[in-house]
């Protein structure tokens, strides 16, 4: 009973963290369809200064596919 408040504490925590990876991984997997790999997809992406978090950018790797493939096109360039 009294460690709950611990443990959901530290659940709060890790849920960010899952989160965070959870989209990173989708983004990596998008990113090599399109024969980049993840570092070099973020690193064109702050070198063509385009600023779009990791949430963003996997909710585009899902949901619109086509926009995902005009950021790649942009970060090859």
């Amino acid at each position: 009973m009294f460690k709950q408040g611990e443990h959901a504490y530290r659940g709060r925590k890790l849920k960010k963290r899952q989160f965070r990876s959870l989209w990173i991984e989708r983004i990596n997997a998008a990113a090599r369809m399109h024969g980049l790999s993840y570092s070099a997809f973020i690193g064109g992406l702050h070198a063509q200064k385009i600023a779009l978090d990791r949430k963003l950018l996997s909710e585009l790797a899902i949901t619109h596919p086509y926009v995902f493939t005009i950021i790649c096109k942009k970060v090859t360039k």
